[in-house]
């Protein structure tokens, strides 16, 4: 019998493991689980939803992610990394032309590898990086729901590509996180609609137009009794709101006479200014003008900006989504009038300008009553609870975003699975040898959409060997690819006539290798206690601050009914709990706690008494 755990704010059952949905975001990252077949968003108490992807490091060693680690940015850009998805997969051949956008320091060490982070003296990769969001979230949802949370969802960009996917999947294990399933962000976001919010009809076709802080996803489903079938999908791994702020940053430099590379050159200086940009964007959403005084904005000039300049500044950006609109109605083999719905989300589709150009391209009011940062999520946990096999009325089925194929004569690219092709599938072609006695036939594999392959990514190589001597032509060589639910591919070779065979699941050129990771996990197991120890420390800090604010506000609203002596001796444990907060003990903490517990416990009693007294003069009973 499986176990189940009761769920104290509601009274509700949970599954002991729970498997979450995790929204991996570029600018925020969120959980969610399904209760009672309805999915929600986990929070953890008195903090928000909202976890911002934001990683600060701090003297001692320690780390931090989240709103603290956002408030650190200006005051210590090196060491608080932000954006990190934008670098997943990536090297620095990738991003050189975009460096200048991150405050922290990202190393060309002119090599293919996955690009380096450096912070202090020790040296990060991006998957190191999103493994702590994803163990903050972990942590946060354990916390929260008091039961292990070892299983997830995670979602991607449709349009990651094999190594942007493999990265995601590293991180999680890394996070210590079982992870059931990589989804499309906008899939996820199309199932959380399919509850019966927004999704109506029996057969719909529905557009989900996912713009968030750093990628863009188009994708084009038909729904159908309960079946979401994906029928393209066209996107930008490296198009968002950052990129909307970097608009605005160009626009203010050459309005003041700025170089750009100022804020490359001084980290405080960038994160000031592109912080102060993002304001003004999400101000102009409301407002027909954004105004930053100099006296304020620590930049040394005022700063203006109308709804109208910066509709134009980002026009270019947005017809690029459109044109990845056009491109993914195309391969849907649909018109644009059998498209029904439109489902907006992403943070950055709050941008009128971002919502009209959509309405006027799709000629139909967009859709948006489940809020656009929470929707992949609560998708996510769609699929999780599926997957845990609670829900037996809806069923996925995706599409890759890129064609996958092999290297032939010449650095030709042969697609063998093409994009848009429904997963999981499996795919099989015959080659031969073009030498006369060739005993070894290297295999390349390349994820791209261009004809040549130098032109395309590539995934990986082996080789074939101990083929049986045979003139050339005379072999048969079958080329077998294997695509999984997750868009992971597996490639098998086997020369027919004689039985060898040569199988690899694709590992991501740029991302760790099992040792690597495995190292990683036993760094973690080898520092769980004093991790463990620091977390109680922290949660015990937490409670007693909890604690001391509920205690100031007693005083504050009913302090007038204590006597002098009273107040005193409460002001006494609470003077000595804020001492306490200061130390590294946690028995001594939660002894403070207890402490204040008990002398302020009579008053609350008394306070309640003179409550029911006051609503009860009058009366009879």
């Amino acid at each position: 019998m499986a176990k189940v755990a009761i769920d104290i704010s509601g009274g509700r059952i949970l599954q002991e493991n729970t498997i979450v949905g995790i929204d991996l975001g570029t600018t925020n990252s969120l959980i969610a689980r399904v209760v009672d077949g309805q999915p929600e968003i986990i929070k953890d108490y008195g903090k928000p939803a909202l976890v911002p992807s934001v990683i600060h490091f701090g003297a001692a060693g320690s780390i931090v992610v989240g709103d603290e680690a956002h408030e650190r940015l200006i005051s210590d850009p090196a060491n608080t990394i932000y954006s990190v998805k934008r670098l997943l997969g990536k090297t620095y051949k990738d991003i050189q032309d975009q460096r200048a956008f991150f405050g922290y320091q990202v190393l060309d060490d002119a090599t293919d590898s996955l690009v380096k982070i450096r912070v202090g003296e020790r040296f990060y990769n991006p998957i190191e990086l999103s493994s702590f969001i994803l163990k903050e979230l972990k942590q946060r949802a354990e916390h929260k729901l008091k039961t292990p949370v070892d299983r997830a969802v995670i979602t991607v960009p449709a349009y990651f590509n094999d190594t942007q996917r493999q990265a995601t999947r590293d991180a999680g294990k890394l996070a210590g996180l079982d992870v059931l399933r990589i989804i499309n962000e906008p899939t996820a976001a199309s199932l959380a609609y399919g509850l019966g919010v927004g999704i109506q009809a029996e057969s719909e076709v529905v557009a989900v137009y996912d713009l968030g802080g750093g990628t863009f996803d188009i994708t084009i489903l038909r729904i159908e009794a309960g079946v979401f079938e994906v029928l393209s999908t066209h996107g930008d791994t490296w198009l968002g709101g950052d990129d909307f702020d970097r608009e605005i940053i160009r626009f203010w430099c050459q309005q003041q006479g700025w170089e750009e590379t100022k804020a490359h050159q001084d980290a405080t200086w960038g994160q000031t200014i592109r912080l102060v940009a993002e304001k003004a964007k999400k101000t102009l959403s409301a407002q027909a003008i954004f105004v930053s005084d100099a006296s304020e904005n620590g930049l040394g000039s005022d700063l203006r900006l109308t709804k109208a300049e910066f509709d134009q500044l980002i026009q270019p950006l947005i017809q690029k989504t459109l044109d990845s609109c056009r491109q993914a109605v195309l391969d849907s083999g649909i018109s644009l009038e059998d498209i029904q719905t439109v489902i907006l989300v992403g943070g950055s589709t709050r941008v009128p300008a971002v919502r009209e150009s959509v309405k006027a391209f799709f000629g139909k009011e967009p859709f948006d009553k489940i809020d656009p940062d929470q929707v992949v999520a609560l998708g996510a946990a769609v699929q999780a609870d599926i997957l845990a096999g609670n829900r037996k009325d809806m069923l996925l089925l995706d599409v890759t975003p890129l064609s996958l194929g092999i290297e032939t004569l010449g650095g030709l690219m042969d697609v063998l699975i093409p994009r848009n092709s429904k997963i999981p599938t499996r795919v099989a072609r015959e080659y031969t040898t073009s030498i006369d006695g060739q005993a070894n036939l290297k295999v390349l594999v390349y994820q791209g959409e261009r004809e040549m392959t130098r032109d395309n990514r590539k995934l990986a190589e082996f080789e074939l060997r101990g083929i049986p001597a045979m003139p050339a032509g005379l072999p048969k060589i079958e080329i077998r690819f294997l695509l999984d639910a997750d868009g992971i591919l597996s490639v098998e070779a086997k020369e027919l006539r004689s039985g060898v065979s040569q199988e690899i699941k694709i590992k991501p050129q740029y991302g760790l290798t099992d040792e690597e990771v495995e190292h990683m996990l036993l760094s973690s197991l080898e520092n769980a206690k004093t991790d463990f120890e620091e977390r109680q420390i922290t949660e015990a800090r937490e409670e007693g601050r909890q604690l001391l604010y509920h205690a100031t506000k007693f005083l504050e609203n009913h302090g007038g009914l204590l006597s002098e002596e009273q107040i005193q001796g409460m002001k006494a444990k609470m003077e000595a709990l804020e001492h306490l907060l200061t130390q590294q003990d946690k028995s001594a903490i939660h002894a403070g706690i207890e402490s204040l517990n008990d002398y302020t416990r009579p008053f609350a009693e008394m306070i309640m008494d003179e409550a029911i007294q006051h609503a009860m003069k009058g009366k009879k009973i």
